[in-house]
């Protein structure tokens, strides 16, 4: 009986948070890896970065929130270091030099996550919550959150500490790379459950309509996190209805502008890509769906801009598309 409540008052507390923003009739958010090319990125630099972009609605990534509650320092802290690691995520051949650091860097990670499991186990809430009061001050609300602790791998404690500190911070939900193994996702979504949060995954290429559909058949608390730009360079058929059929199991959706991969598959400058952001923003507002569209910066950032004035100039091409 507690698990039900709990889980009911989660997903009544996800729609109170995603009322329609800057009078648009849609949320519109950020994704604090957008600011990942950002020299600093301390809990409260990335405040400040949010700021000065104008928006109000936030998922936070994890190293956004926990140094703020005394999490160990991260060899990833080191801008050169993320840049070495962001290129072995993507593929990309690395140089020698650039080689012997990334082995380092795995020593460094593995001391670092040992670090983290001990710091969990201990961890103040009220630190989570102090970072979300000082969000709200700024008339900033936090709708997400996503650390790195709802892998396969991760204890039960571990996932249980991240929907406990998604709830401190104030949101609704927690997201997390879709796994492609039901027994996680069966898992994940009982311990959300338990704990009273929404779990929602975020696909990549692999996305189809049919995706989620174990995950949502599974547990009430498992929920999407649709990256509509890359569903798009997936090159799915009839795009747009996957929105209106399953809109009640988005929680958040990620929103950029890519090519099909036919095309390229390239992250563009909005307006320059495949991605029909006009006519998603729009079904999205005509149709009153309330959850939270989030900018995702991913294209290269041009010569004399930042990751701020992209994000912002994201921001303005869907308000100069829903402004009345």
């Amino acid at each position: 009986m507690k698990q039900l409540y709990l889980l009911a008052f989660a997903i009544l507390f996800s729609a109170c948070a995603t009322v329609p923003s800057d009078d648009l009739g849609v949320t519109i958010g950020v994704q604090t890896y957008s600011f990942r090319t950002m020299d600093d990125e301390s809990p409260l630099a990335i405040l400040e970065y949010i700021k000065a972009t104008g928006i109000k609605q936030v998922e936070l990534m994890g190293n956004h929130a926990e140094p703020f509650a005394g999490a160990p320092s991260s060899p990833m802290d080191d801008p050169a270091k993320r840049a070495i690691m962001i290129k072995q995520w993507r593929q990309e051949e690395l140089t020698e030099e650039e080689t012997v650091i990334a082995a380092q860097l795995r020593e460094e990670m593995g001391m670092y996550n040992a670090d983290m499991t001990k710091w969990r186990s201990e961890v103040d809430f009220g630190k989570f919550e102090e970072l979300r009061d000082l969000y709200a001050a700024n008339g900033i609300s936090i709708f997400a959150f996503k650390p790195s602790v709802f892998g396969k791998n991760n204890t039960d404690e571990d996932i249980r500490y991240g929907m406990r500190a998604a709830k401190a911070l104030g949101a609704s939900h927690v997201t997390v790379e879709h796994p492609e193994d039901d027994e996680h996702t069966a898992r994940l979504g009982k311990i959300a459950e338990e704990e009273g949060m929404l779990m929602a995954y975020h696909g990549h290429m692999q996305q189809t309509p049919t995706l989620w559909d174990t995950a949502l058949e599974q547990s009430a608390a498992n929920r999407m996190n649709l990256d509509f730009g890359h569903y798009i360079a997936a090159e799915n058929e009839n795009p747009l209805q996957i929105i209106t059929e399953k809109h009640a199991s988005i929680a958040s959706m990620h929103l950029k502008d890519r090519q099909k991969k036919s095309n390229g598959g390239g992250n563009l400058m909005w307006g320059t890509g495949d991605t029909p952001i006009a006519d998603v923003v729009t079904l999205i507002r005509d149709n009153g769906y309330t959850f939270p569209i989030t900018v995702e910066l991913e294209y290269e950032i041009p010569e004399g801009s930042d990751a701020i004035q992209e994000v912002k100039r994201s921001y303005e091409y869907i308000k100069n598309i829903l402004k009345p």
